[in-house]
């Protein structure tokens, strides 16, 4: 394969925007592993950590549980061949893991279309896999601001329906549980095989649970360790002491909140840094429902200690305000106070209704193109597009294309992650 080819392959994925990262990634893959579909689960995304791509007839019946199961196969930097559910339905699957220093990595399960994949091919995919995925990493860690609100939007929204399924799952099953385990029904085996059943669904319906917790927050202090790990190559050589002082808390952060804290935390100390201090220490504290980050320092240009405005833009989104006490010839104590929860869900914009295929369709009918058009440059048929406009009129509510072009270019679809 030219070097140059690939070279220009890799910058044509890491250009990507972020709805389309999968399928660019998907689409370069081919050309080595040719595949049916893929099926991604990030932990770095708490609106969207499902993606999917390809054949409508897999995709459309992916699941969490199923995509639970593949990513503890994995292997971070190597391609595994394995014979698993995906879809509903057992495949030939290529499951592909990463584990970058920075975010939480990410999983892409492909379903080959040859039976017995080239050793190379694996090799090649697993490279690019490992490219990406830091690359995805790196950005989710520094979100822009329009993506943190409605991130915050979405995945509150999410998290109680999650509750409530959940709540509703575990009642029937503990009733069921319940019933079956009475003395009054005679048939011990039926009893003792339906038990089993409830009860490895009550484990499955946990699991999953705990998945998604794992995938929408991570303990604070783990938060700040991976600050600690973005902090270390910029003050390692600086003559300025750097105090580091942890939340010493396990209680989960919103990563959404976690990424956005780390950002600030990273712009404070960069900025007292280059007002001649001599120490700097940066915290981050718990104090009940806000997450307090603050950074101090001795700089005798109290001034200059004002939040950027870009600092700002991140943190009012999320509802967070500024506390600043600066001193002339004492420093500057600058503090972030970002709160933990979102005390009634914002209203989602009209886009974030729409899945990654529809905002792809969606995209086409913005430029004028036609179902026909449309199905070309995604790969599908043209059957599968009128099934997508469908439903997309119907989440927008407009009852006709030219509407839903004017409300995705009034929306600017293009900035939709």
């Amino acid at each position: 394969m030219d070097p140059l080819h690939v070279l220009s392959q890799v910058e044509y994925m890491l250009a990507a925007p972020r709805p389309e990262l999968l399928p660019r990634f998907s689409e370069t893959a081919a050309a080595v592993l040719p595949h049916r579909a893929a099926a991604m689960e990030t932990g770095d995304c708490s609106r969207l950590p499902i993606k999917v791509h390809g054949d409508p007839e897999i995709t459309g019946a992916v699941t969490s549980a199923e995509l639970q199961r593949l990513a503890a196969l994995g292997v971070p930097g190597r391609a595994v061949v394995a014979e698993e559910t995906l879809g509903g339905k057992r495949r030939k699957l290529v499951v592909l893991t990463s584990a970058p220093v920075i975010g939480k990595g990410a999983m892409i399960a492909l379903v080959p279309t040859e039976e017995e994949p080239a050793d190379s091919a694996l090799e090649f995919v697993a490279k690019l896999w490992d490219i990406v995925s830091v690359n995805a990493a790196q950005r989710a860690t520094d979100p822009e601001p329009a993506v943190l609100e409605s991130n915050i939007a979405a995945a509150t929204a999410r998290a109680r329906a999650i509750t409530d399924l959940g709540q509703t799952h575990a009642t029937t099953l503990t009733s069921l549980l319940s019933v079956l385990r009475s003395r009054r029904l005679g048939d011990a085996a039926a009893r003792q095989t339906a038990t089993d059943l409830a009860a490895a669904a009550l484990v499955e319906l946990r699991s999953i649970a705990d998945r998604d917790q794992e995938l929408s927050a991570e303990p604070a202090s783990e938060a700040f360790g991976t600050l600690v790990t973005q902090l270390a190559p910029l003050v390692r050589h600086n003559d300025v002491t750097v105090d580091l002082a942890g939340p010493d808390d396990e209680r989960p952060l919103p990563q959404d909140i976690a990424h956005t804290a780390r950002t600030v935390s990273r712009g404070l100390v960069l900025a007292a840094l280059e007002r001649d201090s001599s120490r700097v220490r940066a915290s981050w504290r718990i104090d009940g429902q806000h997450l307090r980050v603050t950074v101090r320092d001795d700089g005798p240009d109290v001034a200059r200690a004002v939040p950027a405005t870009g600092l700002t833009e991140r943190i009012t989104p999320l509802g967070g305000r500024w506390e600043v006490d600066a001193v002339p010839g004492w420093g500057a104590t600058i503090t972030a106070v970002l709160p933990l929860g979102v005390q009634e869900t914002p209203e989602l914009r009209p886009l974030d209704r729409l899945n990654p295929r529809e905002l792809e369709v969606l995209a086409g009918i913005a430029r004028g193109k036609r179902n026909r058009q449309i199905a070309e440059e995604l790969a599908l048929t043209e059957h599968t597009v009128k099934f997508h406009v469908r439903k997309i009129l119907g989440k927008l509510e407009v009852t006709s294309r030219g509407e839903a072009a004017v409300l995705a270019r009034e929306l600017r679809l293009e900035s939709v992650s």
